[in-house]
């Protein structure tokens, strides 16, 4: 059984997020030297994490890895441990050692799972089963069906199951969903979310075949405006429209179904009001935006309710950075600090991208602990919890379909207290 005061946890994926690292090498990104691993790393400094192991599909990467996160991370930060076990070895390739990498943890230890949108529900299902507790990026999946079976799986094991939502914990974002509850009734909703067509570069093994821009970055707004509106409203039609051409084009060339820009469209209705008051949302990702916005993450949105309104700008905080060579670009230090402290350690620690991960461990620690119950603690607390999450998952499928089909979905709940798509 795991220790209840420290967790070990598995990295499922070696990619950019988790280490900074890509097909091309080191990533050019804002995260380049990963996320997952780097605020692992440091809570094992910090005695809240144990043994740590990474899995990916071809093991003939990782000294590659091992050598960019010594160079990044170990030379750069004071005390720094960057050991892990890594699956599968370092001369094999194998898309199923993920089983592996699991089988060798026992129950209560923790898996995060950063791979391909399509990976994302055998591979938490498989951990769910074994009795650990699991954070997947978003999105969680992209069935509802599967989205409601994780569900299930948390439950009946009794483990902590939650989606790396970390825009939740973006102070600004978590300012305006307070301040919407003063705003009335929704009526208006609106986001875009971008990054520069040469990210396609890192994605070009999984783009417009595993999955779309709209599950990627759609994920996020998705999700914000189903967490302000909470009990109050719920979804019941989704109308999806898309761009084409950039993707599939020289020098980019992905497969002819990738688009390049995605819109949804959707209904939403007020609770205890249905027959009276309605309300539209409007999401938009792309992943062709401009090269030389200064920016990674083009990222903002507008709420409106009926008693006023609320827009966030996340890409420009009004801090800009200039060096000669390479232009000005917008900071967002809120998000993750890379520069170390004035002792040389790592001093990232109030990031959001660093606490959602932060706080997955916490949740899992006070289950081991039994400083909590039960983990639906934790569903009744507002946090991004797989249950929580549910209608962002059914947003997202109802727009594919609606893409695949050219037709309208509409998002229903049933009598069990289920969500479907008709």
């Amino acid at each position: 059984m795991a220790s209840s005061r420290k967790l070990n946890v598995l990295m499922v994926g070696s990619g950019e997020y988790v280490t900074g690292y890509t097909v091309a090498g080191g990533s050019k990104s804002d995260k380049k030297i990963g996320v997952v691993g780097l605020t692992l790393f440091d809570l094992r400094r910090l005695g809240k994490v144990d043994k740590l192991s990474m899995v990916g599909v071809n093991g003939k990467r990782f000294p590659e890895i091992r050598q960019h996160l010594s160079d990044k991370i170990k030379d750069v930060y004071k005390d720094m441990d960057i050991s892990f076990t890594s699956y599968p070895d370092d001369k094999s390739a194998d898309p199923e050692a993920y089983k592996t990498a699991i089988d060798a943890l026992s129950p209560g230890d923790a898996v995060i799972i950063f791979t391909p949108d399509s990976t994302h529900y055998p591979i938490a299902a498989y951990a769910l089963n074994k009795k650990l507790h699991v954070q997947v990026t978003k999105p969680a999946t992209q069935k509802l069906e599967h989205h409601q079976h994780l569900i299930e799986l948390a439950e009946a094991n009794g483990v902590v199951c939650t989606v790396e939502h970390h825009k939740r914990f973006d102070p600004a974002y978590a300012d305006a969903k307070g301040k919407a509850k003063l705003l009335g009734d929704f009526n208006f909703f609106s986001s875009w979310m971008s990054q520069p067509k040469t990210q396609l570069e890192t994605f070009r093994a999984w783009a417009g075949k595993d999955s779309d821009i709209s599950y990627y970055l759609n994920s996020h707004h998705i999700d914000i405006h189903s967490w302000i509106m909470g009990d109050k409203g719920y979804p019941v039609k989704v109308t999806a429209s898309a761009s084409a051409g950039i993707a599939t084009s020289d020098p980019i060339n992905c497969v002819p179904q990738t688009e390049d820009t995605i819109t949804l469209l959707v209904d939403w209705v007020l609770a205890g009001k249905e027959s009276t008051h309605k309300g539209t949302a409007v999401y938009t990702a792309s992943w062709t935006a401009p090269t030389t916005q200064g920016i990674h993450s083009g990222q903002h949105f507008h709420y409106m309710g009926s008693k006023g309104d609320i827009a966030i700008d996340q890409a420009h905080r009004g801090y800009d950075y200039t060096i000669d060579g390479e232009g000005r670009s917008f900071v967002n230090p809120f998000y993750m600090k890379y520069t170390p402290s004035d002792s040389g350690h790592f001093d990232g620690q109030h990031g959001y991208g660093y606490i959602s991960i932060a706080k997955f461990v916490d949740w899992a620690l006070a289950v081991n602990s039994g400083e909590v119950e039960s983990p639906a603690v934790f569903d009744k607390q507002d946090l991004p919890t797989i249950r929580n999450t549910v209608l962002t998952t059914a947003i997202l499928e109802a727009g594919r379909i609606s893409l695949d089909e050219k037709r309208s979905v509409g998002i229903e709940r049933t009598a069990e207290g289920k969500w479907k798509l008709v």
